[in-house]
């Protein structure tokens, strides 16, 4: 399987960057989206990679925030089929911003011109042979929502957001589970553990996403570093939300388990 970053915070060459993630994967026969980043941006550096995201077989959202799902209306302007696959309540999201509760979940035109095209999953869900698309299943994650000052409105209620739109895009690889999880809200290692608990007989070779810690103090990074080394995970590309000082702390914890990622980089596995 090959997977391209196709929008990140930190540009390459002539590509184009922002806050955001967009992945492009392709595995077996099958043409994979992995979120939209925060705008459009990520098919204009899909056009200058030679990547045409017209051909794309399905799309997943990681979760419902902004900066993963602001491109979709234009990725539904692409392509005029693939189905897109999402967790209930990702236009429920809300976010504490200098003591103002914003909304910061999928746009209200996308819910309101493409519902057709979004396919709301529960559970654990295969769109194809090999690849899963995992939930949450750590109890309590509502405790990472109020750290991270986010919420969710359910039946009318704001809440400390449980991370119930959050979800694992897992491949099945010869060499191992390669799961890609694009911002880890709910933690990078909660979310190793919860695959390999759902594949027990399964080797974890890599997690790849934003691991949310660009707020996080130097010890609170330190100590997940060593329960990332507690999972047995062989490998980590991470960017995004990690930000600059909590990768050099892991890089410094982990050593070569750690791979920094970028706008426009390629992994294969």
């Amino acid at each position: 399987m090959k997977a391209t970053v196709l929008s990140d915070n930190i540009p390459f060459d002539n590509l184009g960057s922002e806050w955001g993630l967009s992945i492009y994967i392709t595995y077996k026969d099958k043409k994979i989206l992995l979120d939209c980043g925060a705008s459009g941006l990520f098919l204009e550096n899909a056009k200058k990679l030679g990547i045409d995201l017209s051909q794309v077989d399905y799309a997943v959202l990681s979760h419902g925030h902004f900066d993963h799902s602001g491109g979709m209306e234009t990725f539904f302007t692409v392509s005029k089929d693939a189905p897109f696959y999402v967790r209930p309540d990702c236009d429920a999201c809300y976010m504490l911003e200098s003591g103002n509760m914003e909304y910061g979940g999928v746009p209200d035109a996308v819910m309101e011109n493409f519902r057709d095209r979004m396919v709301f999953i529960d559970g654990d869900f295969s769109p194809s042979d090999g690849v899963f698309l995992i939930p949450h299943k750590t109890p309590n994650l509502s405790a990472y929502g109020e750290a991270d000052s986010m919420y969710i409105i359910r039946c009318g209620t704001l809440a400390p957001d449980d991370y119930a739109h959050e979800q694992s895009l897992v491949f099945d690889t010869e060499n191992g589970l390669v799961i890609f999880n694009s911002c880890s809200h709910g933690g990078a290692d909660n979310i190793i553990k919860e695959v390999g608990a759902t594949f027990p007989n399964k080797k974890l070779l890599a997690l790849i996403g934003g691991f949310h810690l660009f707020e996080r103090t130097d010890d609170e990074v330190r100590a997940l570093a060593q329960r990332i080394r507690a999972t047995g995970i062989i490998s980590v590309y991470t960017g995004h939300c990690t930000g600059t000082r909590a990768l050099e702390i892991l890089a410094d914890e982990l050593g070569d388990l750690v791979h920094p990622f970028h706008t426009g980089l390629v992994m294969e596995f």
